[in-house]
């Protein structure tokens, strides 16, 4: 891959048309477990193909072997990690551009919680990470960002350690100056922007972002 190019990872959970849409070029396409059969299913190569593929039948896993650039196996049962965190610590050894994680959230909510859990670890390796679904985004922050109207009209803020203080909105319905979330709480739930773009800052703590749409 080209050094500082994204990586999309595709895995097993909730992925449909709307996963096809997040391609640009250069970018690097790594499917994990079934995730890798759903791109190949859709005419999509991918750059590489990992996890223990125990989802996909064996005529499956002929097809991703076949079809993908490269491809890492691994034992379903000794393994200390799951599929989507094994390339997750792969693609962060990369130092990537960015991280996009499709196909992450589904009806397992463990594993849901799970991959939205390694979005701290790839704020501490200092790599931009994004979990992208049908119907949310979601980022983890613990300085700054700025977000922008689009699909996603809503925007939620929950703490992602017991409590995250000295949040600032600016450009929002609903604004909040110095003012400190803990674990529990709904006051950050489903806010608006007002403008095209708004601010938001946290002085300590991690700030889980998710942007929504009904």
């Amino acid at each position: 891959m080209t050094t500082g190019s994204r990586i999309l990872i595709f895995s097993g959970g909730n992925l449909g048309p709307w996963a096809l849409q997040q391609f640009a070029a250069g970018d690097f396409i790594l499917g994990v477990d079934r995730g890798a059969y759903y791109l190949i299913q859709n005419g999509i190569v991918p750059d590489l193909a990992m996890g223990d593929f125990d989802s996909v039948t064996q005529s499956q896993l002929d097809r991703i072997q076949d079809q993908s650039k490269s491809y890492i196996s691994c034992d379903p049962i000794m393994k200390n990690e799951t599929d989507t965190e094994m390339a997750f610590n792969w693609a962060i050894q990369q130092k990537p551009k960015e991280i996009i994680l499709l196909g992450v959230l589904g009806d397992r909510f463990d594993h849901s919680l799970a991959n939205i859990h390694l979005l701290a670890k790839g704020l501490e390796a200092g790599v931009p990470c994004r979990i992208v679904g049908e119907k949310n985004e979601m980022i983890l922050i613990n300085d700054s960002v700025q977000v922008q109207q689009d699909a996603f009209p809503q925007v939620s803020l929950l703490p992602l350690t017991m409590q995250v203080t000295g949040i600032n909105l600016t450009g929002f319905q609903y604004p909040l100056e110095n003012a400190t979330l803990v674990m529990g709480h709904s006051l950050g739930i489903s806010n608006v922007l007002l403008e095209d773009r708004g601010k938001i800052e946290v002085a300590t703590g991690m700030l889980l972002i998710i942007k929504s749409k009904d």
